[in-house]
């Protein structure tokens, strides 16, 4: 899995980040997931190598203008660009579907292609799990904002141990689509008569790499929890420590507390994303000084900018 920061900013965008949405690429099945769209989303596809057409679910954290005024316009230039036969699934608060169509329907925008939403809340409310198929499961949890806001959890499901090859040869078992049934453990009948079974010829199950986006919310033991173990963290940090206490107001979280949340999970990274524009480069509080503030209690952390791509790689179990 890679994810890709498309905007970071908190509110409004700012000259060097736009607002809210990062994309995740599932290389192995052509296909991409959304988190978030603000306004402004689409552009920021055409500045990067991210391919729209491959775009399969979008998962929206709240309705907040920052975080979903993109939607309708993507949705829209999907469906005339007429690359999304397939369709889109959308996950998110309660007044999304009516949002969506409410904007389409006094538009005169028709979508020519499968779209379907899906509550979250149930399933945040639930602990059930939101999206699950062979490979991926899908869980959210509610987070403590102003309006009902939910933080979600992606996890690839443990995939089977690396295929012995040589050992595969030295049976004599022919290659080709058989190798594939063997590695995927299967019990597979030979033209001889013999009969394999796939996982005496892969090694260990290998575990399956797991991410956690969670804004807009102020510190949460929700968040704790479904971010338990995941490798990495993608977290809020609108305000520095200084601004607690409008933190506390606005319903927001510092970078003290993104790193708290990734301290008590137990994460691999955490990356700050969602930054207040008063935080811009050159004013008395930057970017750097939040970063400063969250690795004193995580070190292994990160500061998204716009364009920003991350490999979500399995989190060190040494300590």
């Amino acid at each position: 899995m890679q994810v890709t920061f498309l905007g970071t900013s908190s509110g409004v965008p700012t000259r060097a980040r736009n607002v809210s949405a990062v994309a995740l690429r599932l290389p192995q099945r052509a296909e991409m997931w959304l988190f978030d769209c603000g306004e402004g989303t689409q552009h920021q596809f055409l500045r990067s190598d991210l391919r729209l057409s491959q775009l399969r679910r979008v998962f929206i954290t709240h309705m907040h203008g920052d975080h979903v005024f993109g939607l309708p316009g993507l949705l829209a230039s999907l469906g005339l660009a007429g690359s999304s036969a397939h369709g889109v699934d959308l996950y998110g608060p309660d007044p999304l579907e009516s949002y969506l169509n409410g904007v389409l329907r006094t538009s005169s925008t028709r979508i020519g292609y499968p779209l379907q939403v899906h509550r979250s809340r149930p399933a945040a409310e639930t602990g059930a799990v939101l999206f699950e198929d062979d490979d991926i499961r899908v869980r959210c949890t509610p987070l403590d904002h102003r309006v009902p806001a939910y933080a979600y959890r992606v996890e690839q499901k443990p995939r089977a141990g690396r295929f012995d090859i040589a050992r595969a040869r030295e049976l004599e078992i022919p290659p080709g689509p058989i190798y594939a049934e063997l590695k995927r453990g299967k019990t597979v009948t030979l033209e001889d008569g013999r009969t394999i079974d796939g996982t005496s010829l892969c090694g260990p199950e290998r575990p399956g790499v797991s991410l956690v986006y969670c804004t807009d919310t102020v510190f949460c033991e929700a968040a704790v929890e479904l971010a338990r173990g995941a490798d990495l963290l993608i977290h809020e940090a609108t305000f520095a420590h200084g601004e607690a206490e409008m933190a506390f107001q606005k319903q927001h979280s510092t970078s003290t507390m993104a790193a708290q949340t990734a301290a008590e999970a137990g994460v691999g990274q955490l990356v700050l994303t969602h930054l207040s524009p008063r935080y811009a480069p050159g004013n008395p509080i930057g970017p750097d000084d939040l970063l400063q503030e969250a690795c004193a209690i995580f070190p292994n952390t990160i500061l998204a900018k716009d364009f920003l791509s991350v490999d979500v790689k399995p989190r060190c179990n040494s300590s």
